[in-house]
């Protein structure tokens, strides 16, 4: 099966996170990937690395057999992330240090994560997948 997408920001993140936990059951893998908004003077990210690693996770990702998930959640623009108080960055479940952060999500926990300098290695990607 496809992989199914679904997109959050900071305000509308508990509600799409709660529907995502729901139905995380019915799927082989669950992702969460913390990325940065896009710019809009661009249409890219303004992380250079989210641009690097979005596009080997999204390869790995759709070529995973099985039913995926992934919740693409937006840390927002460069000053809002920046704030040490951001709520992911505080959050005792998530403890974001950087973007892009993958995460494999099982049994409502965190089971595995990629921190943003490896995010983009396709072998470690393979292994987060491969739930190792």
């Amino acid at each position: 099966m496809p992989l199914k997408v679904v997109d959050a920001t900071v305000p509308s993140f508990d509600s799409v996170f709660e529907k995502f936990r729901s139905e995380a059951a019915n799927n082989k893998a669950n992702f969460i990937l913390f990325l940065a908004d896009k710019d809009p003077s661009t249409s890219l990210s303004w992380c250079p690395d989210c641009v690097r690693a979005e596009p080997v996770i999204y390869k790995k990702l759709e070529s995973t057999p099985g039913d995926v998930a992934l919740l693409r959640a937006y840390v927002g623009d460069r000053p809002t992330w920046r704030n040490p108080q951001h709520p992911w960055r505080v959050d005792t479940k998530f403890k974001l240090t950087g973007v892009p952060t993958l995460v494999r999500w099982e049994n409502e926990a965190i089971s595995g994560r990629l921190e943003d300098y490896e995010a983009h290695i396709e072998k470690k990607i393979d292994a987060l997948v491969a739930g190792k």
